[in-house]
């Protein structure tokens, strides 16, 4: 993988809705690569059908369309578009417009395009296909881009067992897929480790690992869903709360943000600070998938002509940066620094082996 180019990923995420608003019809807004010359190259259509949750959710639609625009300024070829799926319904036809247009790369985000991609792309073979947060058993054209996050959130499940004040820390989903519950499994597992390690007993809300049940939105994009289910929380005793939930998950930094300085978050997806900066000073930390740069990478590859090989495709571990937890940001003098080691140590451990995390919905 290339390293994240900090500085530009960061301005691609900060302009926000007026970059994507520029983007008329899904087209990526007109930008001239540096240098000022265009590339000789056929210009490599990359397409992005982007989940439920829009375009600007914050999460993971925006970390893969940030990845598409990284890839055009690595690529100068790449011509990077987008179309948003408003309902599951959409992802089929959605797809299906990309193949007609005869895009070079069409990309789906999110597992709960699984269905759709496959049956498209085995009407299709010799399309080339990506898909995040899943893979296609027997499609040679689907490139799979998936991410060990159980790793990450088991970090932070101890993070927040240990920067607890009440002994209760909390999780929901906006769905109940294992691209959201595998965090939620990690998660539950670092409060869990974190009380074997110091004899305590930090309470998890929201989610039952062993029996595979929990709290859910039903959804990616309803902030009031996510304020009502966070207060529920709160009310409970929770004072960590770590929604996997895209815009949902925004509701609760709503109400972490009126809490004083009672309640603090755990983003998901991107750091928190950067996609949704507004409520930085509610943020303990985020766990990072890093899909910017893993779209990145996938499409300037095809752009410069390298075959992209479904097996074994791309997953993301601590120990190749595909995922980590966020900087504490403005919560770094607050966390003790005897914590924070054991946080790093926790890492280390976690990538050589020495602590296992395992979860059932972990891609395999």
């Amino acid at each position: 993988m290339r390293p994240v180019r900090g500085k530009r990923i960061v301005a691609i995420l900060a302009a926000g809705g007026l970059s994507l608003a520029a983007a008329a019809c899904g087209d990526a807004p007109d930008e001239t690569p540096s240098g000022g010359a265009s590339s000789a190259a056929a210009a490599y259509k990359a397409c992005m059908v982007t989940d439920t949750g829009g375009i600007d959710d914050r999460s993971f639609n925006a970390s893969a369309w940030a990845g598409m625009q990284a890839a055009k300024e690595a690529q100068s070829n790449v011509d990077p578009k987008y179309v948003a799926s408003t309902a599951e319904a959409d992802y089929e036809p959605n797809l299906r417009q990309f193949v007609s247009q005869k895009c070079n790369f069409i990309l789906s985000v999110g597992g709960l395009m699984g269905g759709a991609t496959e049956k498209v792309a085995k009407e299709n073979t010799t399309q080339q296909f990506g898909i995040v947060d899943s893979s296609i058993a027997g499609a040679t054209n689907v490139f799979p881009m998936q991410f060990a996050t159980e790793q990450a959130a088991f970090l932070a499940g101890y993070l927040a067992a240990g920067y607890s004040k009440t002994g209760k820390v909390a999780t929901y989903g906006g769905l109940k897929i294992p691209p959201v519950t595998v965090f939620m499994d990690g998660f539950a597992d670092g409060v869990a480790y974190y009380n074997k390690q110091k004899s305590k007993n930090v309470q998890v809300l929201g989610w039952d690992k062993a029996k595979q049940n929990g709290t859910f939105a039903e959804n990616f994009g309803d902030q009031n869903k996510g304020k009502t289910i966070t207060n529920s929380q709160v009310s409970q005793g929770a004072d960590v709360i770590m929604p996997v939930a895209g815009g949902t998950g925004l509701g609760t930094a709503d109400v972490a943000k009126a809490s004083g300085g009672k309640v603090s978050v755990i983003w998901v997806d991107q750091d928190g600070c950067k996609s949704a900066e507004q409520y930085c000073d509610v943020f303990l930390t985020t766990v990072v998938k890093n899909i910017t740069d893993a779209v990145e990478t996938a499409v300037a590859d095809g752009a410069a002509g390298k075959p992209l090989a479904a097996t074994p495709g791309y997953l993301g571990t601590l120990e190749n940066n595909g995922v980590s937890i966020a900087p504490y940001n403005q919560f770094d003098s607050k966390v003790d620094a005897g914590l924070k080691a054991e946080v790093e140590k926790l890492k280390a451990d976690i990538i050589a082996g020495t602590v296992k995390v395992e979860s059932a919905n972990a891609p395999k």
